[in-house]
C-alpha cells in the first residue's frame, strides 16, 4: 500500500525514506510530550496576568480551537500520512507556494518554541539545584543578554542532549519521551493533589479583572502550548498504520493534554493569588512550597519539570527536523537536508543544523520574545490545515480517508475562525516579526524552491 511505504507515500517523493517504528502509544506520547509542560510548566506565569484567573478560559478557548483543529488534522493526517505535517497537507492541496509560506510558519514554530522550552527548562533546573545542593548557575551563565545574562548554558546543554538523543535513532527518542511523558504526568498530579489542599476559592472572586480583552490575549499566549499536536502529524511517515493510528493518537493526546491543562490550572489559581503570578520563576514549584511547608514537594515538581521539559525539547526538535526532510525532498531546500543515515535511518545532517539553530536561539533570546512567535505561526499553520480539508474535499473527494470531519463544512470553518481570532489578539510586533519571516521564506522559494523543486523539474522533463 503506497501509504505504508516512506517515501512512496506521495508521488514523486525523492530522498531518504524513514522507518515505520512507532505505534499508537508512542504516538500518543508524543503529542503529549509535545504539549504537556509549556503551557503548565511556564507559560501559565506569563499568561495568568492578563486575564487573571479568567486564564482557565483562555486554555478551555485554545483547547477548543485545537480540538477543531485536531479533527481537521485527523483527517489530512488519515489521506496523506507521510512526514512534513501541515506543510505536506499544504503542498499537497493548496501548492509549492502556500506550501512554502506554511513551511515558514512551522520552522519559526518549531525552531522557537524548542528555543522557548529549553529557555525555560533553565530556570527549573536553577529551582532544584538550589533545593538539593544550595547552588544555581550563575545569572551571567543561566539568562541570555536580554536577561540579564551573556548566555543560557543550561539551555544550549539541553538543546545539544537532544541533538544527540535524535541523531542516535527515532526509536530510542521515542521510548525515552515515552518514559519521561509518565514521569511528568505523575508530577503534575501531585501538584493537583497538594495544591487542592490550600484551594482558596476567594482567588476566583475577581474572576477575569481585564475583561473579554485579556481572556483572548491570553488564549493567544497560551495556544503556544497546544503545538504538540501538529508534532503528532510530524511523524506521518514513521507510524505503524498510520491511516488508522494518527487520527486515534490526535485526539486521544487532545483529551490527555486539556484535562491535565485544566486541571493544573484550577490547583495553581486556587492555591496562590493571581496577581503573584507575574514574573514569578518556576512557579508550581514555588506554589507547592508556600502550600506545604515543606521543601521535597517544590523539589519532586522542580525535578518532573526538568525531566518533562527534556521531553517537550526534544519531540519539538523532532518535529522540526521532519519538516525540513520533507522539504528537502520535495526539492524545496537543498538535498543535503534529505540525506538519511543508512544504519540509524535518521537524517543526521538536518538533526544537526536544527539543534545549532535551536542552541542559539535558546542561549541568546529571553523567553517572552519568543513565545507569543511560536502562537502566531502554529496559528496560521492551524487554519491552512482546516482549509486544505475543504480543499481536498473538492479536489480529491475520492481520495481514501481513514477518518472524516464530523460536521463537515461547519467544522474546519469554525476552526479557521477560531485561529483567526487568537491571531488577532497577539500584538503588533508580533504580526511584523512574522510577516518579515514570511517574506524571507517565500523570496528564498522563488529564487531556489521555485526552481529545484520536484513539481520544477517534473515540468522541465515533460
Amino acid at each position: 500500500m503506497a501509504a505504508e511505504t516512506g517515501a512512496d507515500a506521495t508521488p514523486g517523493h525523492e530522498g531518504g525514506t524513514l522507518q515505520r517504528s512507532i505505534g499508537l502509544v508512542q504516538l500518543v506520547a508524543i503529542g503529549i510530550g509535545a504539549t504537556v509542560g509549556t503551557g503548565i510548566f511556564f507559560v501559565l506565569s506569563s499568561a495568568t496576568p492578563e486575564a487573571g484567573p479568567a486564564v482557565v478560559l483562555s486554555f478551555v478557548l485554545a483547547a477548543i480551537t485545537a480540538g477543531l483543529t485536531a479533527l481537521c488534522y485527523a483527517e489530512l493526517a488519515s489521506a496523506v500520512p507521510v512526514a512534513g505535517s501541515s506543510y505536506s497537507y499544504a503542498y499537497a492541496t493548496l501548492g509549492e507556494g502556500a506550501a512554502m509560506g506554511v513551511a515558514a510558519c512551522l520552522i519559526l514554530e518549531y525552531l522557537v518554541s524548542s528555543a522557548a522550552v529549553a529557555v525555560g527548562w533553565s530556570e527549573y533546573l536553577n529551582a532544584l539545584l538550589e533545593a538539593t545542593i544550595g547552588v544555581r548557575v550563575p545569572d551571567a551563565l543561566s539568562g541570555a543578554p536580554g536577561a540579564g545574562g551573556v548566555v543560557n548554558l543550561p539551555a544550549v546543554v539541553l538543546v545539544v542532549l537532544c541533538t544527540l538523543l535524535l541523531v542516535r535513532g527515532v526509536r530510542e527518542s521515542a521510548a525515552a519521551n515515552a518514559v519521561m511523558v509518565a514521569i511528568k504526568l505523575a508530577v503534575l498530579l501531585l501538584f493537583v493533589g497538594l495544591a487542592f489542599t490550600a484551594f482558596n476559592a476567594d482567588n476566583f472572586a475577581q474572576f477575569a479583572p481585564l475583561g473579554v480583552g485579556g481572556i483572548g490575549a491570553a488564549a493567544g499566549t497560551v495556544f503556544f502550548s497546544f503545538i504538540g499536536l501538529d508534532a503528532v502529524s510530524t511523524a506521518g511517515e514513521e507510524v505503524r498504520d498510520p491511516r488508522r493510528t494518527l487520527p486515534r493518537a490526535l485526539m486521544l493526546a487532545l483529551v490527555v493534554v486539556t484535562v491535565i491543562y485544566l486541571l493544573v490550572a484550577l490547583a495553581a489559581l486556587g492555591a496562590q493569588p493571581w496577581g503573584e503570578f507575574e514574573g514569578q520563576e518556576a512557579g508550581l514549584a514555588a506554589i507547592l512550597g508556600e502550600v506545604t511547608g515543606a521543601a521535597w514537594p517544590g523539589i519532586v515538581i522542580a525535578a518532573g519539570a526538568v525531566i518533562s521539559i527534556f521531553s517537550v525539547t526534544l519531540v519539538t526538535m523532532y518535529a522540526q527536523t521532519r519538516i525540513l526532510f520533507s522539504m528537502s525532498r520535495d526539492g524545496m531546500l537543498p538535498p543535503l537536508l534529505s540525506r538519511v543515515d543508512p544504519r540509524t535511518l535518521t537524517p543526521v545532517p538536518t538533526t544537526v543544523i536544527v539543534g545549532v539553530g535551536v542552541a542559539l536561539l535558546a542561549g541568546l533570546v529571553p523567553l517572552d520574545v519568543l513565545a507569543d512567535l511560536v502562537s502566531i505561526g502554529t496559528l496560521v499553520a492551524f487554519s491552512v490545515v482546516s482549509i486544505g480539508v475543504i480543499i481536498l474535499r473538492r479536489t480529491a473527494p475520492d481520495l481514501p480517508r481513514g477518518f472524516r470531519v464530523p460536521g463537515y463544512p461547519v467544522t474546519p470553518i469554525l476552526s479557521i475562525a477560531a485561529c483567526l481570532y487568537l491571531v488577532a489578539s497577539l500584538s503588533w510586533i508580533t504580526w511584523i516579526v512574522f510577516a518579515a519571516w514570511v517574506s524571507v521564506a517565500l523570496v528564498f522559494w522563488a529564487f531556489y524552491g521555485a526552481r529545484h523543486s520536484r513539481l520544477a523539474r517534473t515540468g522541465e522533463g515533460s
